[in-house]
């Protein structure tokens, strides 16, 4: 499995561009936003909320990282021929996963360091604690890339991939406040876990730990689910 994820590890490499882009976007936003919030001083833009949300945003990015792998590896039909190997369904799902994980931590301490200059001025303990709480809805994230490569191609995942990038910035609260949602929208973004993330993130940040656990279990609950349907797609692709 190690050997495998190793493997994987040097396919994401093969394309730097997109991993820049993935970590450089978020960067360019979050200055971009608290540009305006100095001119036009609002709550979603001061830096100690925007900064959660747009690692939750770049977030987005290893789901499409995750869904292009597996969808290539299907193209090409290596997926197939490792079929026959004596891997378990579970370690087909992390050998993909393992080597996205250090993504997301890198791509949630390059936003805070980022925000550390522009002005943040919560503790290094309590950023710390933040990006841990913020790991849980990047796993959930690989996850469900996992599951999108394993049942989409190439070029569904491209569409998909928009979509799902799109609706993570605005239902997620990323960087405008869903109260301003409303209705039905507003009941969506509750029912889902990244506005729950970001929250506790946010909390966190500024040393408040009271809703940890009205916050917490969604990213754990959702990352478990998608880890749970990614597997049963890999048993589907076994049994092709």
């Amino acid at each position: 499995m190690l050997n495998f994820a190793e493997r994987n590890r040097k396919e994401i490499f093969r394309d730097p561009l997109s991993i820049i882009l993935g970590i450089a976007l978020p960067l360019i936003l979050l200055v971009i936003f608290t540009t305006i919030e100095k001119n036009a001083p609002l709550d979603t833009f001061k830096i100690e909320n925007l900064t959660p949300g747009l690692i939750v945003f770049s977030f987005a990015f290893l789901t499409m990282f995750s869904a292009l792998l597996i969808a290539k590896d299907k193209q090409s039909a290596f997926l197939t021929r490792l079929f026959s190997s004596p891997l378990t369904v579970m370690e087909y799902v992390l050998g993909y996963a393992l080597p996205l994980i250090p993504l997301a931590l890198l791509q949630g301490i390059i936003c805070f360091v980022l925000a550390k200059v522009l002005g943040l001025s919560s503790s290094l303990m309590d950023i710390s604690l933040s990006i841990l709480t913020l790991l849980p809805i990047g796993l959930m994230s690989i996850f469900l890339g996992l599951l999108l490569g394993a049942l989409c191609t190439e070029k569904q995942i491209s569409g998909i991939g928009t979509i799902y990038i799109t609706a993570v910035s605005f239902l997620g609260g990323a960087w405008m406040d869903i109260n301003m949602l409303g209705g039905t929208f507003q009941k969506v973004s509750n029912a889902l876990p990244y506005v729950h993330s970001i929250q506790l993130a946010r909390d966190v940040l500024i040393g408040n730990y009271d809703t940890f656990h009205a916050h917490f279990w969604w990213s754990i609950g959702y990352g478990s689910l998608a880890l749970v349907i990614a597997g049963f797609a890999f048993v589907r692709l076994c049994k092709r």
